[in-house]
C-alpha cells in the first residue's frame, strides 16, 4: 500500500538516475523516503522507478529579494510555499533507463513496493540491521558478509560517539541469532578484542536496564532480546601474579587467563611481534629480530612448565630470556651467530635497548613458571572476548598480531571456509596504518584479501577511514558510518556517502549508522536497537548457567579469587 506524495518537477531536469518531486501541499517528503513512480514507454509497457529521497527544499515561489519574507508573513505580498524533495534512483524495472515524465505522480513506497525498491525482495537470506527513520525494518544482505559474494565490514566514526564497537556486536547479534545462517549459526565462531574499558566484557550477561520498548524493537526484528549465548573472556594475568589469575575486575565467571610460554615463544617465532609498531619496521634492527628468532628457534629446548634451555641454561621468565640475547649480542664471540654477519653494532644496540624496554610490556604475556594453554586461544565458546584494556600499547600489538595469525594459520590448515570465524578489532587505523609495514598489518592484509576464501571475516572499526591501508578498505564489501568530524567527512574515502549525508554524519546521534552494501547505490541510514546484552556492570544482570563457578579461572586455580563471600548469586561486582 503506497501514498501519494506529489509529482514529478517540471522545472528541474529529471534523468534516469535522478529526479525531483514537488512535495503536495497535504503531504510531506523527509530524507530517506522511498519513493516510486511509473511511465509509460512504447512497446515496453510500465516502468517503475524508485529511489531514495536524498534532499528535501521549502521555499516561496513569487518572492524575488530575502525581505520579501517578512511581507509574504504579513500578507502584503502574493507567495505559495512550495516544497520540493531529490530523489536518488535506486532501481529501475524493468531496466529501460529513461526519466520520469514531469507531473507523473509520485508515492511513498510500502510494502512490496519498498522492497523492491531497496532490492529486499531478492535477498534470499536477510540480516535485520535496525529501522529506517519510517520505523520500517532495514536489512542486510549476508551473502555480502559470509564470503558467498563479498566479505569484511568497515565501520568508521568518532570514537565514543559513533557506537562503533556497539554496531558490530549488534550485526554479530543479528547473523547469528535471526536465523540468515540457517544451521551454520550453531558453528560460527566470532573472536573479538576488547581494547577500550570493559564494555565487551559482558556480553553474556542480560541488560537490565532495557525496557519494553526495546524488547519490542527486537521481536519487530524476529528475534527475542537478550544476550550471547555462549561467551569466554581472555584477559592477560595479573601484574606480578605467579598463578596466572586474570587481570579483570567486572566479572569473576567465565573467564581465564591468555599467555604464551617461553617454550611457545621460542618455537612459534613470536619475536617480531614484540617488534610490530611503525618505528620498528623502518630501523634496521628487523635484521636483527629475524635472525634472533632463527636462533631461539634452533636452540632454545622445552622443560617443564613451558620453561626452556638455551646452551643448558635453564631460562624460566620474560626477563631471563631478555638478559640471555643481550649477553649473546654483546659476547664479541657470539654476536656473528645471534646477530648476521654484516649487522654493525649501532644497530644491534639499538635491537637490544628496545628489547630491553619490552620487557615492562610483554614479561607478564610470556612465561615459563605456568603451563601451556595453548598458542591459539582457542574456545569452545562461540564467542571469544581477548581483553587488551589492562595492557599497554605494544602488548596489545604483539597479542593482536600473535592471535590473528595463528587464527589464519588454522583456518589455512583446515582448508575450508566453514565454520565462519568472525574478527571484530577495533582501532583498525593503528594496526594497519596507511604508511609503512608491520606483522601485524601483513596479517591483515592477507585476511582482507584471502579471508574470504578462508571463511575468515573482518569487522575493523577505526575512527578514520582515510588512515587505515587502502587495500583493507577497499575489499570491504560494507561499509559504515557513524558521526564524523568536519575534516575527515571531506576525504575521497567517504565518496559513497551523498553530498547531504556527508553532512548528516557531523550530526549523527549515537546509534544511528550509514550502511553501504554493493546492491544498493544510495547508503540507508539505520537507527539500531540498544543491546539486549550489558555494556557495563550496572546493567548486568545474573552470570549465565555456563559462566557458573565451576570453570576454571586461570591455568593453575580452581577456586575463584574473587568470591570473598560465597556468594554464587553476586557474580559482578559493583
Amino acid at each position: 500500500m503506497s501514498d501519494s506524495v506529489g509529482r514529478v518537477l517540471g522545472t528541474e531536469d529529471a534523468t534516469p538516475l535522478s529526479f525531483w518531486v514537488g512535495v503536495g501541499p497535504e503531504a510531506y517528503a523527509q530524507l530517506d523516503d522511498v519513493l516510486t513512480t511509473e511511465r509509460q514507454v512504447p512497446g515496453v509497457g510500465t516502468v517503475r522507478i524508485s529511489g531514495v529521497v536524498t534532499s528535501v527544499r521549502s521555499r516561496h515561489e513569487g518572492a524575488q529579494f530575502d525581505s520579501d519574507v517578512f511581507d509574504i508573513a504579513g500578507g502584503l505580498l502574493p507567495a505559495q510555499v512550495q516544497e520540493a524533495a531529490e530523489v536518488t534512483v535506486t532501481r529501475v524495472e524493468p531496466e529501460v533507463f529513461v526519466p520520469p515524465r514531469p507531473g507523473a505522480e509520485v508515492q511513498r513506497a510500502a510494502g512490496e513496493d519498498r522492497d523492491r525498491a531497496l532490492y529486499f525482495d531478492g535477498m534470499t537470506r536477510q540480516v535485520p540491521l535496525g529501522f529506517s527513520r519510517d520505523g520500517q525494518p532495514v536489512f542486510l544482505n549476508p551473502d555480502f558478509l559470509d564470503g558467498t559474494r563479498g566479505a569484511h565490514v568497515s565501520i568508521s566514526g568518532i570514537s565514543g560517539v559513533a557506537t562503533k564497537t556497539s554496531f558490530a556486536t549488534w550485526m554479530l547479534y543479528s547473523l547469528l541469532h535471526s536465523g540468515a545462517l540457517g544451521a551454520e549459526a550453531a558453528n560460527t565462531k566470532a573472536l573479538i578484542f576488547n581494547v577500550k574499558g570493559e564494555d565487551l566484557l559482558l556480553l553474556d550477561h542480560d541488560n537490565t536496564k532495557i525496557d519494553e520498548s526495546v524488547r519490542d524493537s527486537y521481536r519487530r526484528l524476529g528475534m527475542e532480546p537478550g544476550a550471547f549465548k555462549s561467551v569466554e573472556v581472555l584477559a592477560p594475568p595479573r601484574e606480578g601474579d605467579a598463578n596466572g589469575i586474570p587481570d579483570v575486575a567486572c566479572r569473576s565467571t567465565g573467564v581465564d587467563a591468555f599467555y604464551w610460554t617461553l617454550a611457545e615463544f621460542c618455537q612459534l617465532n613470536l619475536l617480531p611481534f614484540v617488534f610490530a609498531d611503525g618505528d620498528d619496521d623502518r630501523q634496521q634492527y628487523t635484521m636483527v629480530v629475524h635472525q634472533v628468532a632463527a636462533r631461539l628457534r634452533k636452540e632454545a629446548r622445552p622443560k617443564d612448565n613451558g620453561a626452556i634451555s638455551v646452551d643448558g641454561r635453564l631460562l624460566t621468565s620474560y626477563r631471563d630470556l631478555v638478559d640471555l640475547i643481550c649477553e649473546r649480542l654483546a659476547d664479541d664471540e657470539t654476536r656473528t651467530e645471534w646477530a648476521g654477519s654484516a649487522i654493525g653494532l649501532g644497530t644491534v644496540n639499538a635491537f637490544i635497548r628496545r628489547l630491553i624496554a619490552s620487557g615492562r610490556d610483554i614479561g607478564r604475556l610470556i612465561r615459563g613458571d605456568l603451563p601451556p594453554r595453548g598458542a591459539a586461544l582457542s574456545s569452545d565458546a562461540q564467542v571469544t572476548v581477548v581483553d587488551l584494556h589492562n595492557l599497554p600499547d605494544r602488548a596489545q600489538r604483539f597479542v593482536v598480531g600473535v592471535v590473528l595469525r595463528s587464527e589464519f594459520e588454522r583456518k589455512e590448515k583446515a582448508g575450508t571456509a566453514r565454520p565462519l570465524q568472525f574478527v571484530v578489532l577495533d582501532e583498525l587505523n593503528k594496526y594497519a596504518p596507511r604508511e609503512g609495514t608491520s606483522p601485524i598489518k601483513d596479517i591483515l592484509l592477507d585476511i582482507a584479501e584471502r579471508g574470504r576464501s578462508l571463511g575468515v571475516i573482518l569487522i575493523g572499526a577505526q575512527q578514520t577511514a582515510s588512515e587505515v591501508e587502502r587495500r583493507i578498505a577497499s575489499n570491504s564489501a560494507i561499509r559504515v558510518v557513524g558521526r564524523l568530524d568536519a575534516a575527515e567527512a571531506t576525504r575521497p574515502e567517504y565518496g559513497f556517502l551523498t553530498q547531504a549525508q556527508r553532512m548528516r554524519v557531523l550530526m549523527a546521534k549515537p546509534g544511528t549508522m550509514f550502511v553501504a552494501q554493493p546492491e544498493l547505490p544510495v547508503p540507508l541510514v539505520v537507527n539500531f536497537p540498544f543491546p539486549a546484552w550489558a555494556t557495563r556492570p550496572a546493567e548486568a544482570g545474573a552470570a549465565p548457567a555456563t559462566a557458573r563457578p565451576g570453570r576454571s579461572v586461570s591455568a593453575t586455580a580452581r577456586v575463584d579469587p574473587f568470591d570473598l563471600a560465597g556468594d554464587d548469586e553476586d557474580d559482578i561486582p559493583f
